[in-house]
């Protein structure tokens, strides 16, 4: 079925003419806001382990993570190809030496055909921005941004530990090397009406981003914000006004623009609210629904709310 909205999926058929999976791996990195470099509490949406590495092995080598992977897509999806998918904590967190010998290792399995590396913008360098070109040349390369939102007030909310300027800086040093860049965003940030989210969708067109992941704000166990939604009484989104906030969101985007992800994967053990979340596949039914009943889709309104520039 043809999207309203240009899907990583699609793309990923254009460039390699089979099916391709994502595989998350635990290389293994630390983050700044966890060892004390920045804080020991991390973002207030991070579990433990990291965000979203529910599923992932640790305890393997990064090899032996995507062997094991490999297997798993190809008796559900039917995949032929795979893409190591570099996801919990900070991936650049590390001296290029190290980034180096995980990072090719991945490479080292066979049928994996590219690297996906998530990271903060605050974990990134000339050097590193160098060394992630290179591999932009020598395989099929994302670089993950974790941006979140464009307004200051939200990244302190969440407890990033960094501005948007950081964010700004980052994707223009990435994109302006020719990196292909998917920038992570949140709906649903308290204190955000849906004018502020609308702002930062128009933001990642100025900032020419490759790519999007849309994520919904929702609690998992034994983090910050399940503390917040417990003792504080957080009002959630829910769903309809998730759906209709992403479809806006999307009008808004450039139509170039992959999208990676349209509501984030919670998991049935971990999941705290909403608990709407967890049925995906009706989440999506339901954003495709909302596309085709407005006749619109992804750029439709592109330009229609101009950002302030912070």
């Amino acid at each position: 079925m043809d999207k309203r909205y240009n899907t990583f999926s699609a793309h990923l058929k254009r460039i390699f003419g089979c099916k391709v999976q994502r595989i998350s791996i635990d290389a293994g990195f630390s983050c700044p806001n966890r060892d004390g470099t920045l804080g020991s509490k991390g973002c207030i949406f991070c579990g433990g382990r990291g965000s979203g590495s529910f599923g992932i092995k640790p305890e393997l080598p990064i090899a032996l993570q995507l062997e094991d992977g490999k297997a798993l897509m190809r008796r559900k999806y039917h995949a032929d190809k795979f893409i190591a998918y570099f996801q919990p904590y900070t991936n650049t967190y590390a001296d290029l030496s190290v980034l180096r010998q995980r990072y090719e290792e991945a490479l080292s399995v066979p049928d994996v055909v590219g690297l996906i590396i998530a990271t903060r913008p605050d974990c990134l360098d000339d050097s590193k921005y160098d060394y992630l070109s290179e591999l932009d040349i020598t395989t099929y390369f994302w670089l993950e941004i974790g941006m979140q939102s464009m307004h200051d007030k939200s990244l302190e909310f969440i407890n990033r530990q960094h501005d948007f300027r950081a964010t700004q800086h980052a994707i223009k040093a990435a994109v302006d090397r020719g990196i292909k860049v998917c920038a992570h965003v949140i709906l649903g940030l308290p204190g955000e009406t849906r004018t502020d989210m609308l702002e930062t969708a128009e933001m990642l067109n100025l900032m020419r981003v490759n790519g999007v992941k849309i994520h919904l704000l929702h609690v998992m166990k034994n983090t910050g914000l399940e503390t917040h939604y417990r003792e504080r009484g957080l009002v959630l989104m829910d769903r309809d006004e998730y759906v209709g906030t992403v479809c806006d969101f999307l009008e808004r985007l450039n139509p170039e623009i992959i999208i990676h992800r349209l509501t984030g994967d919670g998991g049935h053990d971990n999941l705290v609210a909403p608990l709407w979340s967890l049925k995906k596949f009706e989440v999506l039914n339901l954003i495709d629904k909302e596309l085709t009943s407005r006749g619109t889709a992804q750029g439709a309104r592109c330009g229609a709310v101009e950002p302030r520039i912070l």
